[in-house]
């Protein structure tokens, strides 16, 4: 797995930092969104806030995640498939936030329907959250 995450920064053209492969290697062991505080819990190690925001945003820009709305106006965020790049994200699925956990899946496998927005318009980014109860938390 070190080997894979170590080539995910070097082809982005990041340093390959423990801070980094600490960070990245969170989000491919979960199966989820991870929030700041997630990580900071997650990681056992004792970064600084600063670190692990600037880490967020250099992934972000760089196109290896993808930030997700929640319903409290925060950010979470999720691994990007393989097809962004700097500057171009294509997330284009539905998010789920479960009621219960309060987990964030990306349902990659649905899509965002088509969009028509008025003429004299111009969408950037377009975000479908669905609210409800994950199958972990689902009573069988």
């Amino acid at each position: 797995m070190d080997e894979a995450i170590t080539d995910i920064l070097k082809h982005n053209q990041l340093s390959v930092t423990d801070n980094r492969l600490k960070i990245l290697e969170l989000f491919h062991n979960n199966n989820k969104a991870l929030s700041h505080a997630d990580i900071e819990h997650l990681s056992g190690k004792n970064f600084d806030r600063v670190t692990i925001y600037r880490t967020l945003q250099t992934f972000v820009e760089k196109g290896i995640i993808h930030t997700i709305p929640t319903a409290d106006n925060s950010i979470v965020y999720a691994l990007c498939k393989e097809d962004c790049g700097e500057g171009h994200h294509h997330d284009d699925h539905v998010h789920f936030i479960c009621d219960k956990c309060g987990t964030t899946y990306c349902l990659e496998q649905t899509s965002i329907p088509s969009i028509n927005i008025p003429k004299g318009f111009s969408a950037h980014r377009v975000n479908v959250l669905v609210n409800g109860v994950c199958k972990n938390c689902r009573p069988s």
